[in-house]
């Protein structure tokens, strides 16, 4: 009777820990920048949880988007209302990978798990045409442009066909999901 109990037990708590596991594309934002992140770190700061959050401040000043989200999430930026970079320094200190990291994260907060990064699209194929005026302002702001005077959305669409040779090296382009297309 006594064996029954402790395998089930040993049943429970692995379902548990299943259950805990990241999914598939979860936390795609987190891992994805983790992993950016940790590639910039040198050998001689990767063993400093101190010298890993000064980094990641740092690597926190040129982020856009999610990953201003999510820097935002851990402390990284100045306004950042709360920080717990150590739950980022110290596992990256003992090279845990990414997205056990970001497993202790989501247990911290889950909001860092419910960033998603935008949908992609073509924007060689794409019709502008077919876009609302805020995924037009997005992919201005995206290419650090401006629309000086633009009301309509030709003004729009005729500023980014003016840009788009600019651009055309970069094959994708992020759109926001909220987009029909």
């Amino acid at each position: 009777m006594y064996k029954f109990g402790v395998i089930r037990l040993l049943f429970l708590l692995t379902v548990f820990q299943n259950a805990l596991a990241l999914r598939e594309g979860e936390c795609e934002v987190c891992i994805k920048t983790v992993d950016k992140f940790a590639a910039t770190l040198t050998e001689n700061v990767k063993n400093d949880p101190k010298l890993i959050e000064a980094e990641f401040k740092k690597f926190c000043k040129g982020s856009k988007n999610k990953e201003n989200r999510f820097c935002y999430y851990l402390g990284g930026l100045e306004e950042s209302a709360t920080g717990i970079l150590g739950e980022l320094s110290k596992p990256l200190s003992w090279s845990m990978p990414s997205d056990k990291i970001c497993e202790k994260l989501k247990k911290k907060d889950a909001q860092i798990c419910d960033l998603r990064f935008d949908k992609q699209i073509d924007i060689k194929n794409v019709d502008l045409k077919k876009l609302k005026v805020r995924d037009l302002k997005k992919i201005l702001n995206d290419w650090d442009e401006t629309c000086d005077g633009c009301i309509e959305k030709t003004d729009f669409i005729k500023r980014i066909e003016e840009l788009k040779p600019n651009y055309m090296g970069r094959s994708e382009f992020i759109i926001p999901a909220s987009s029909n297309l």
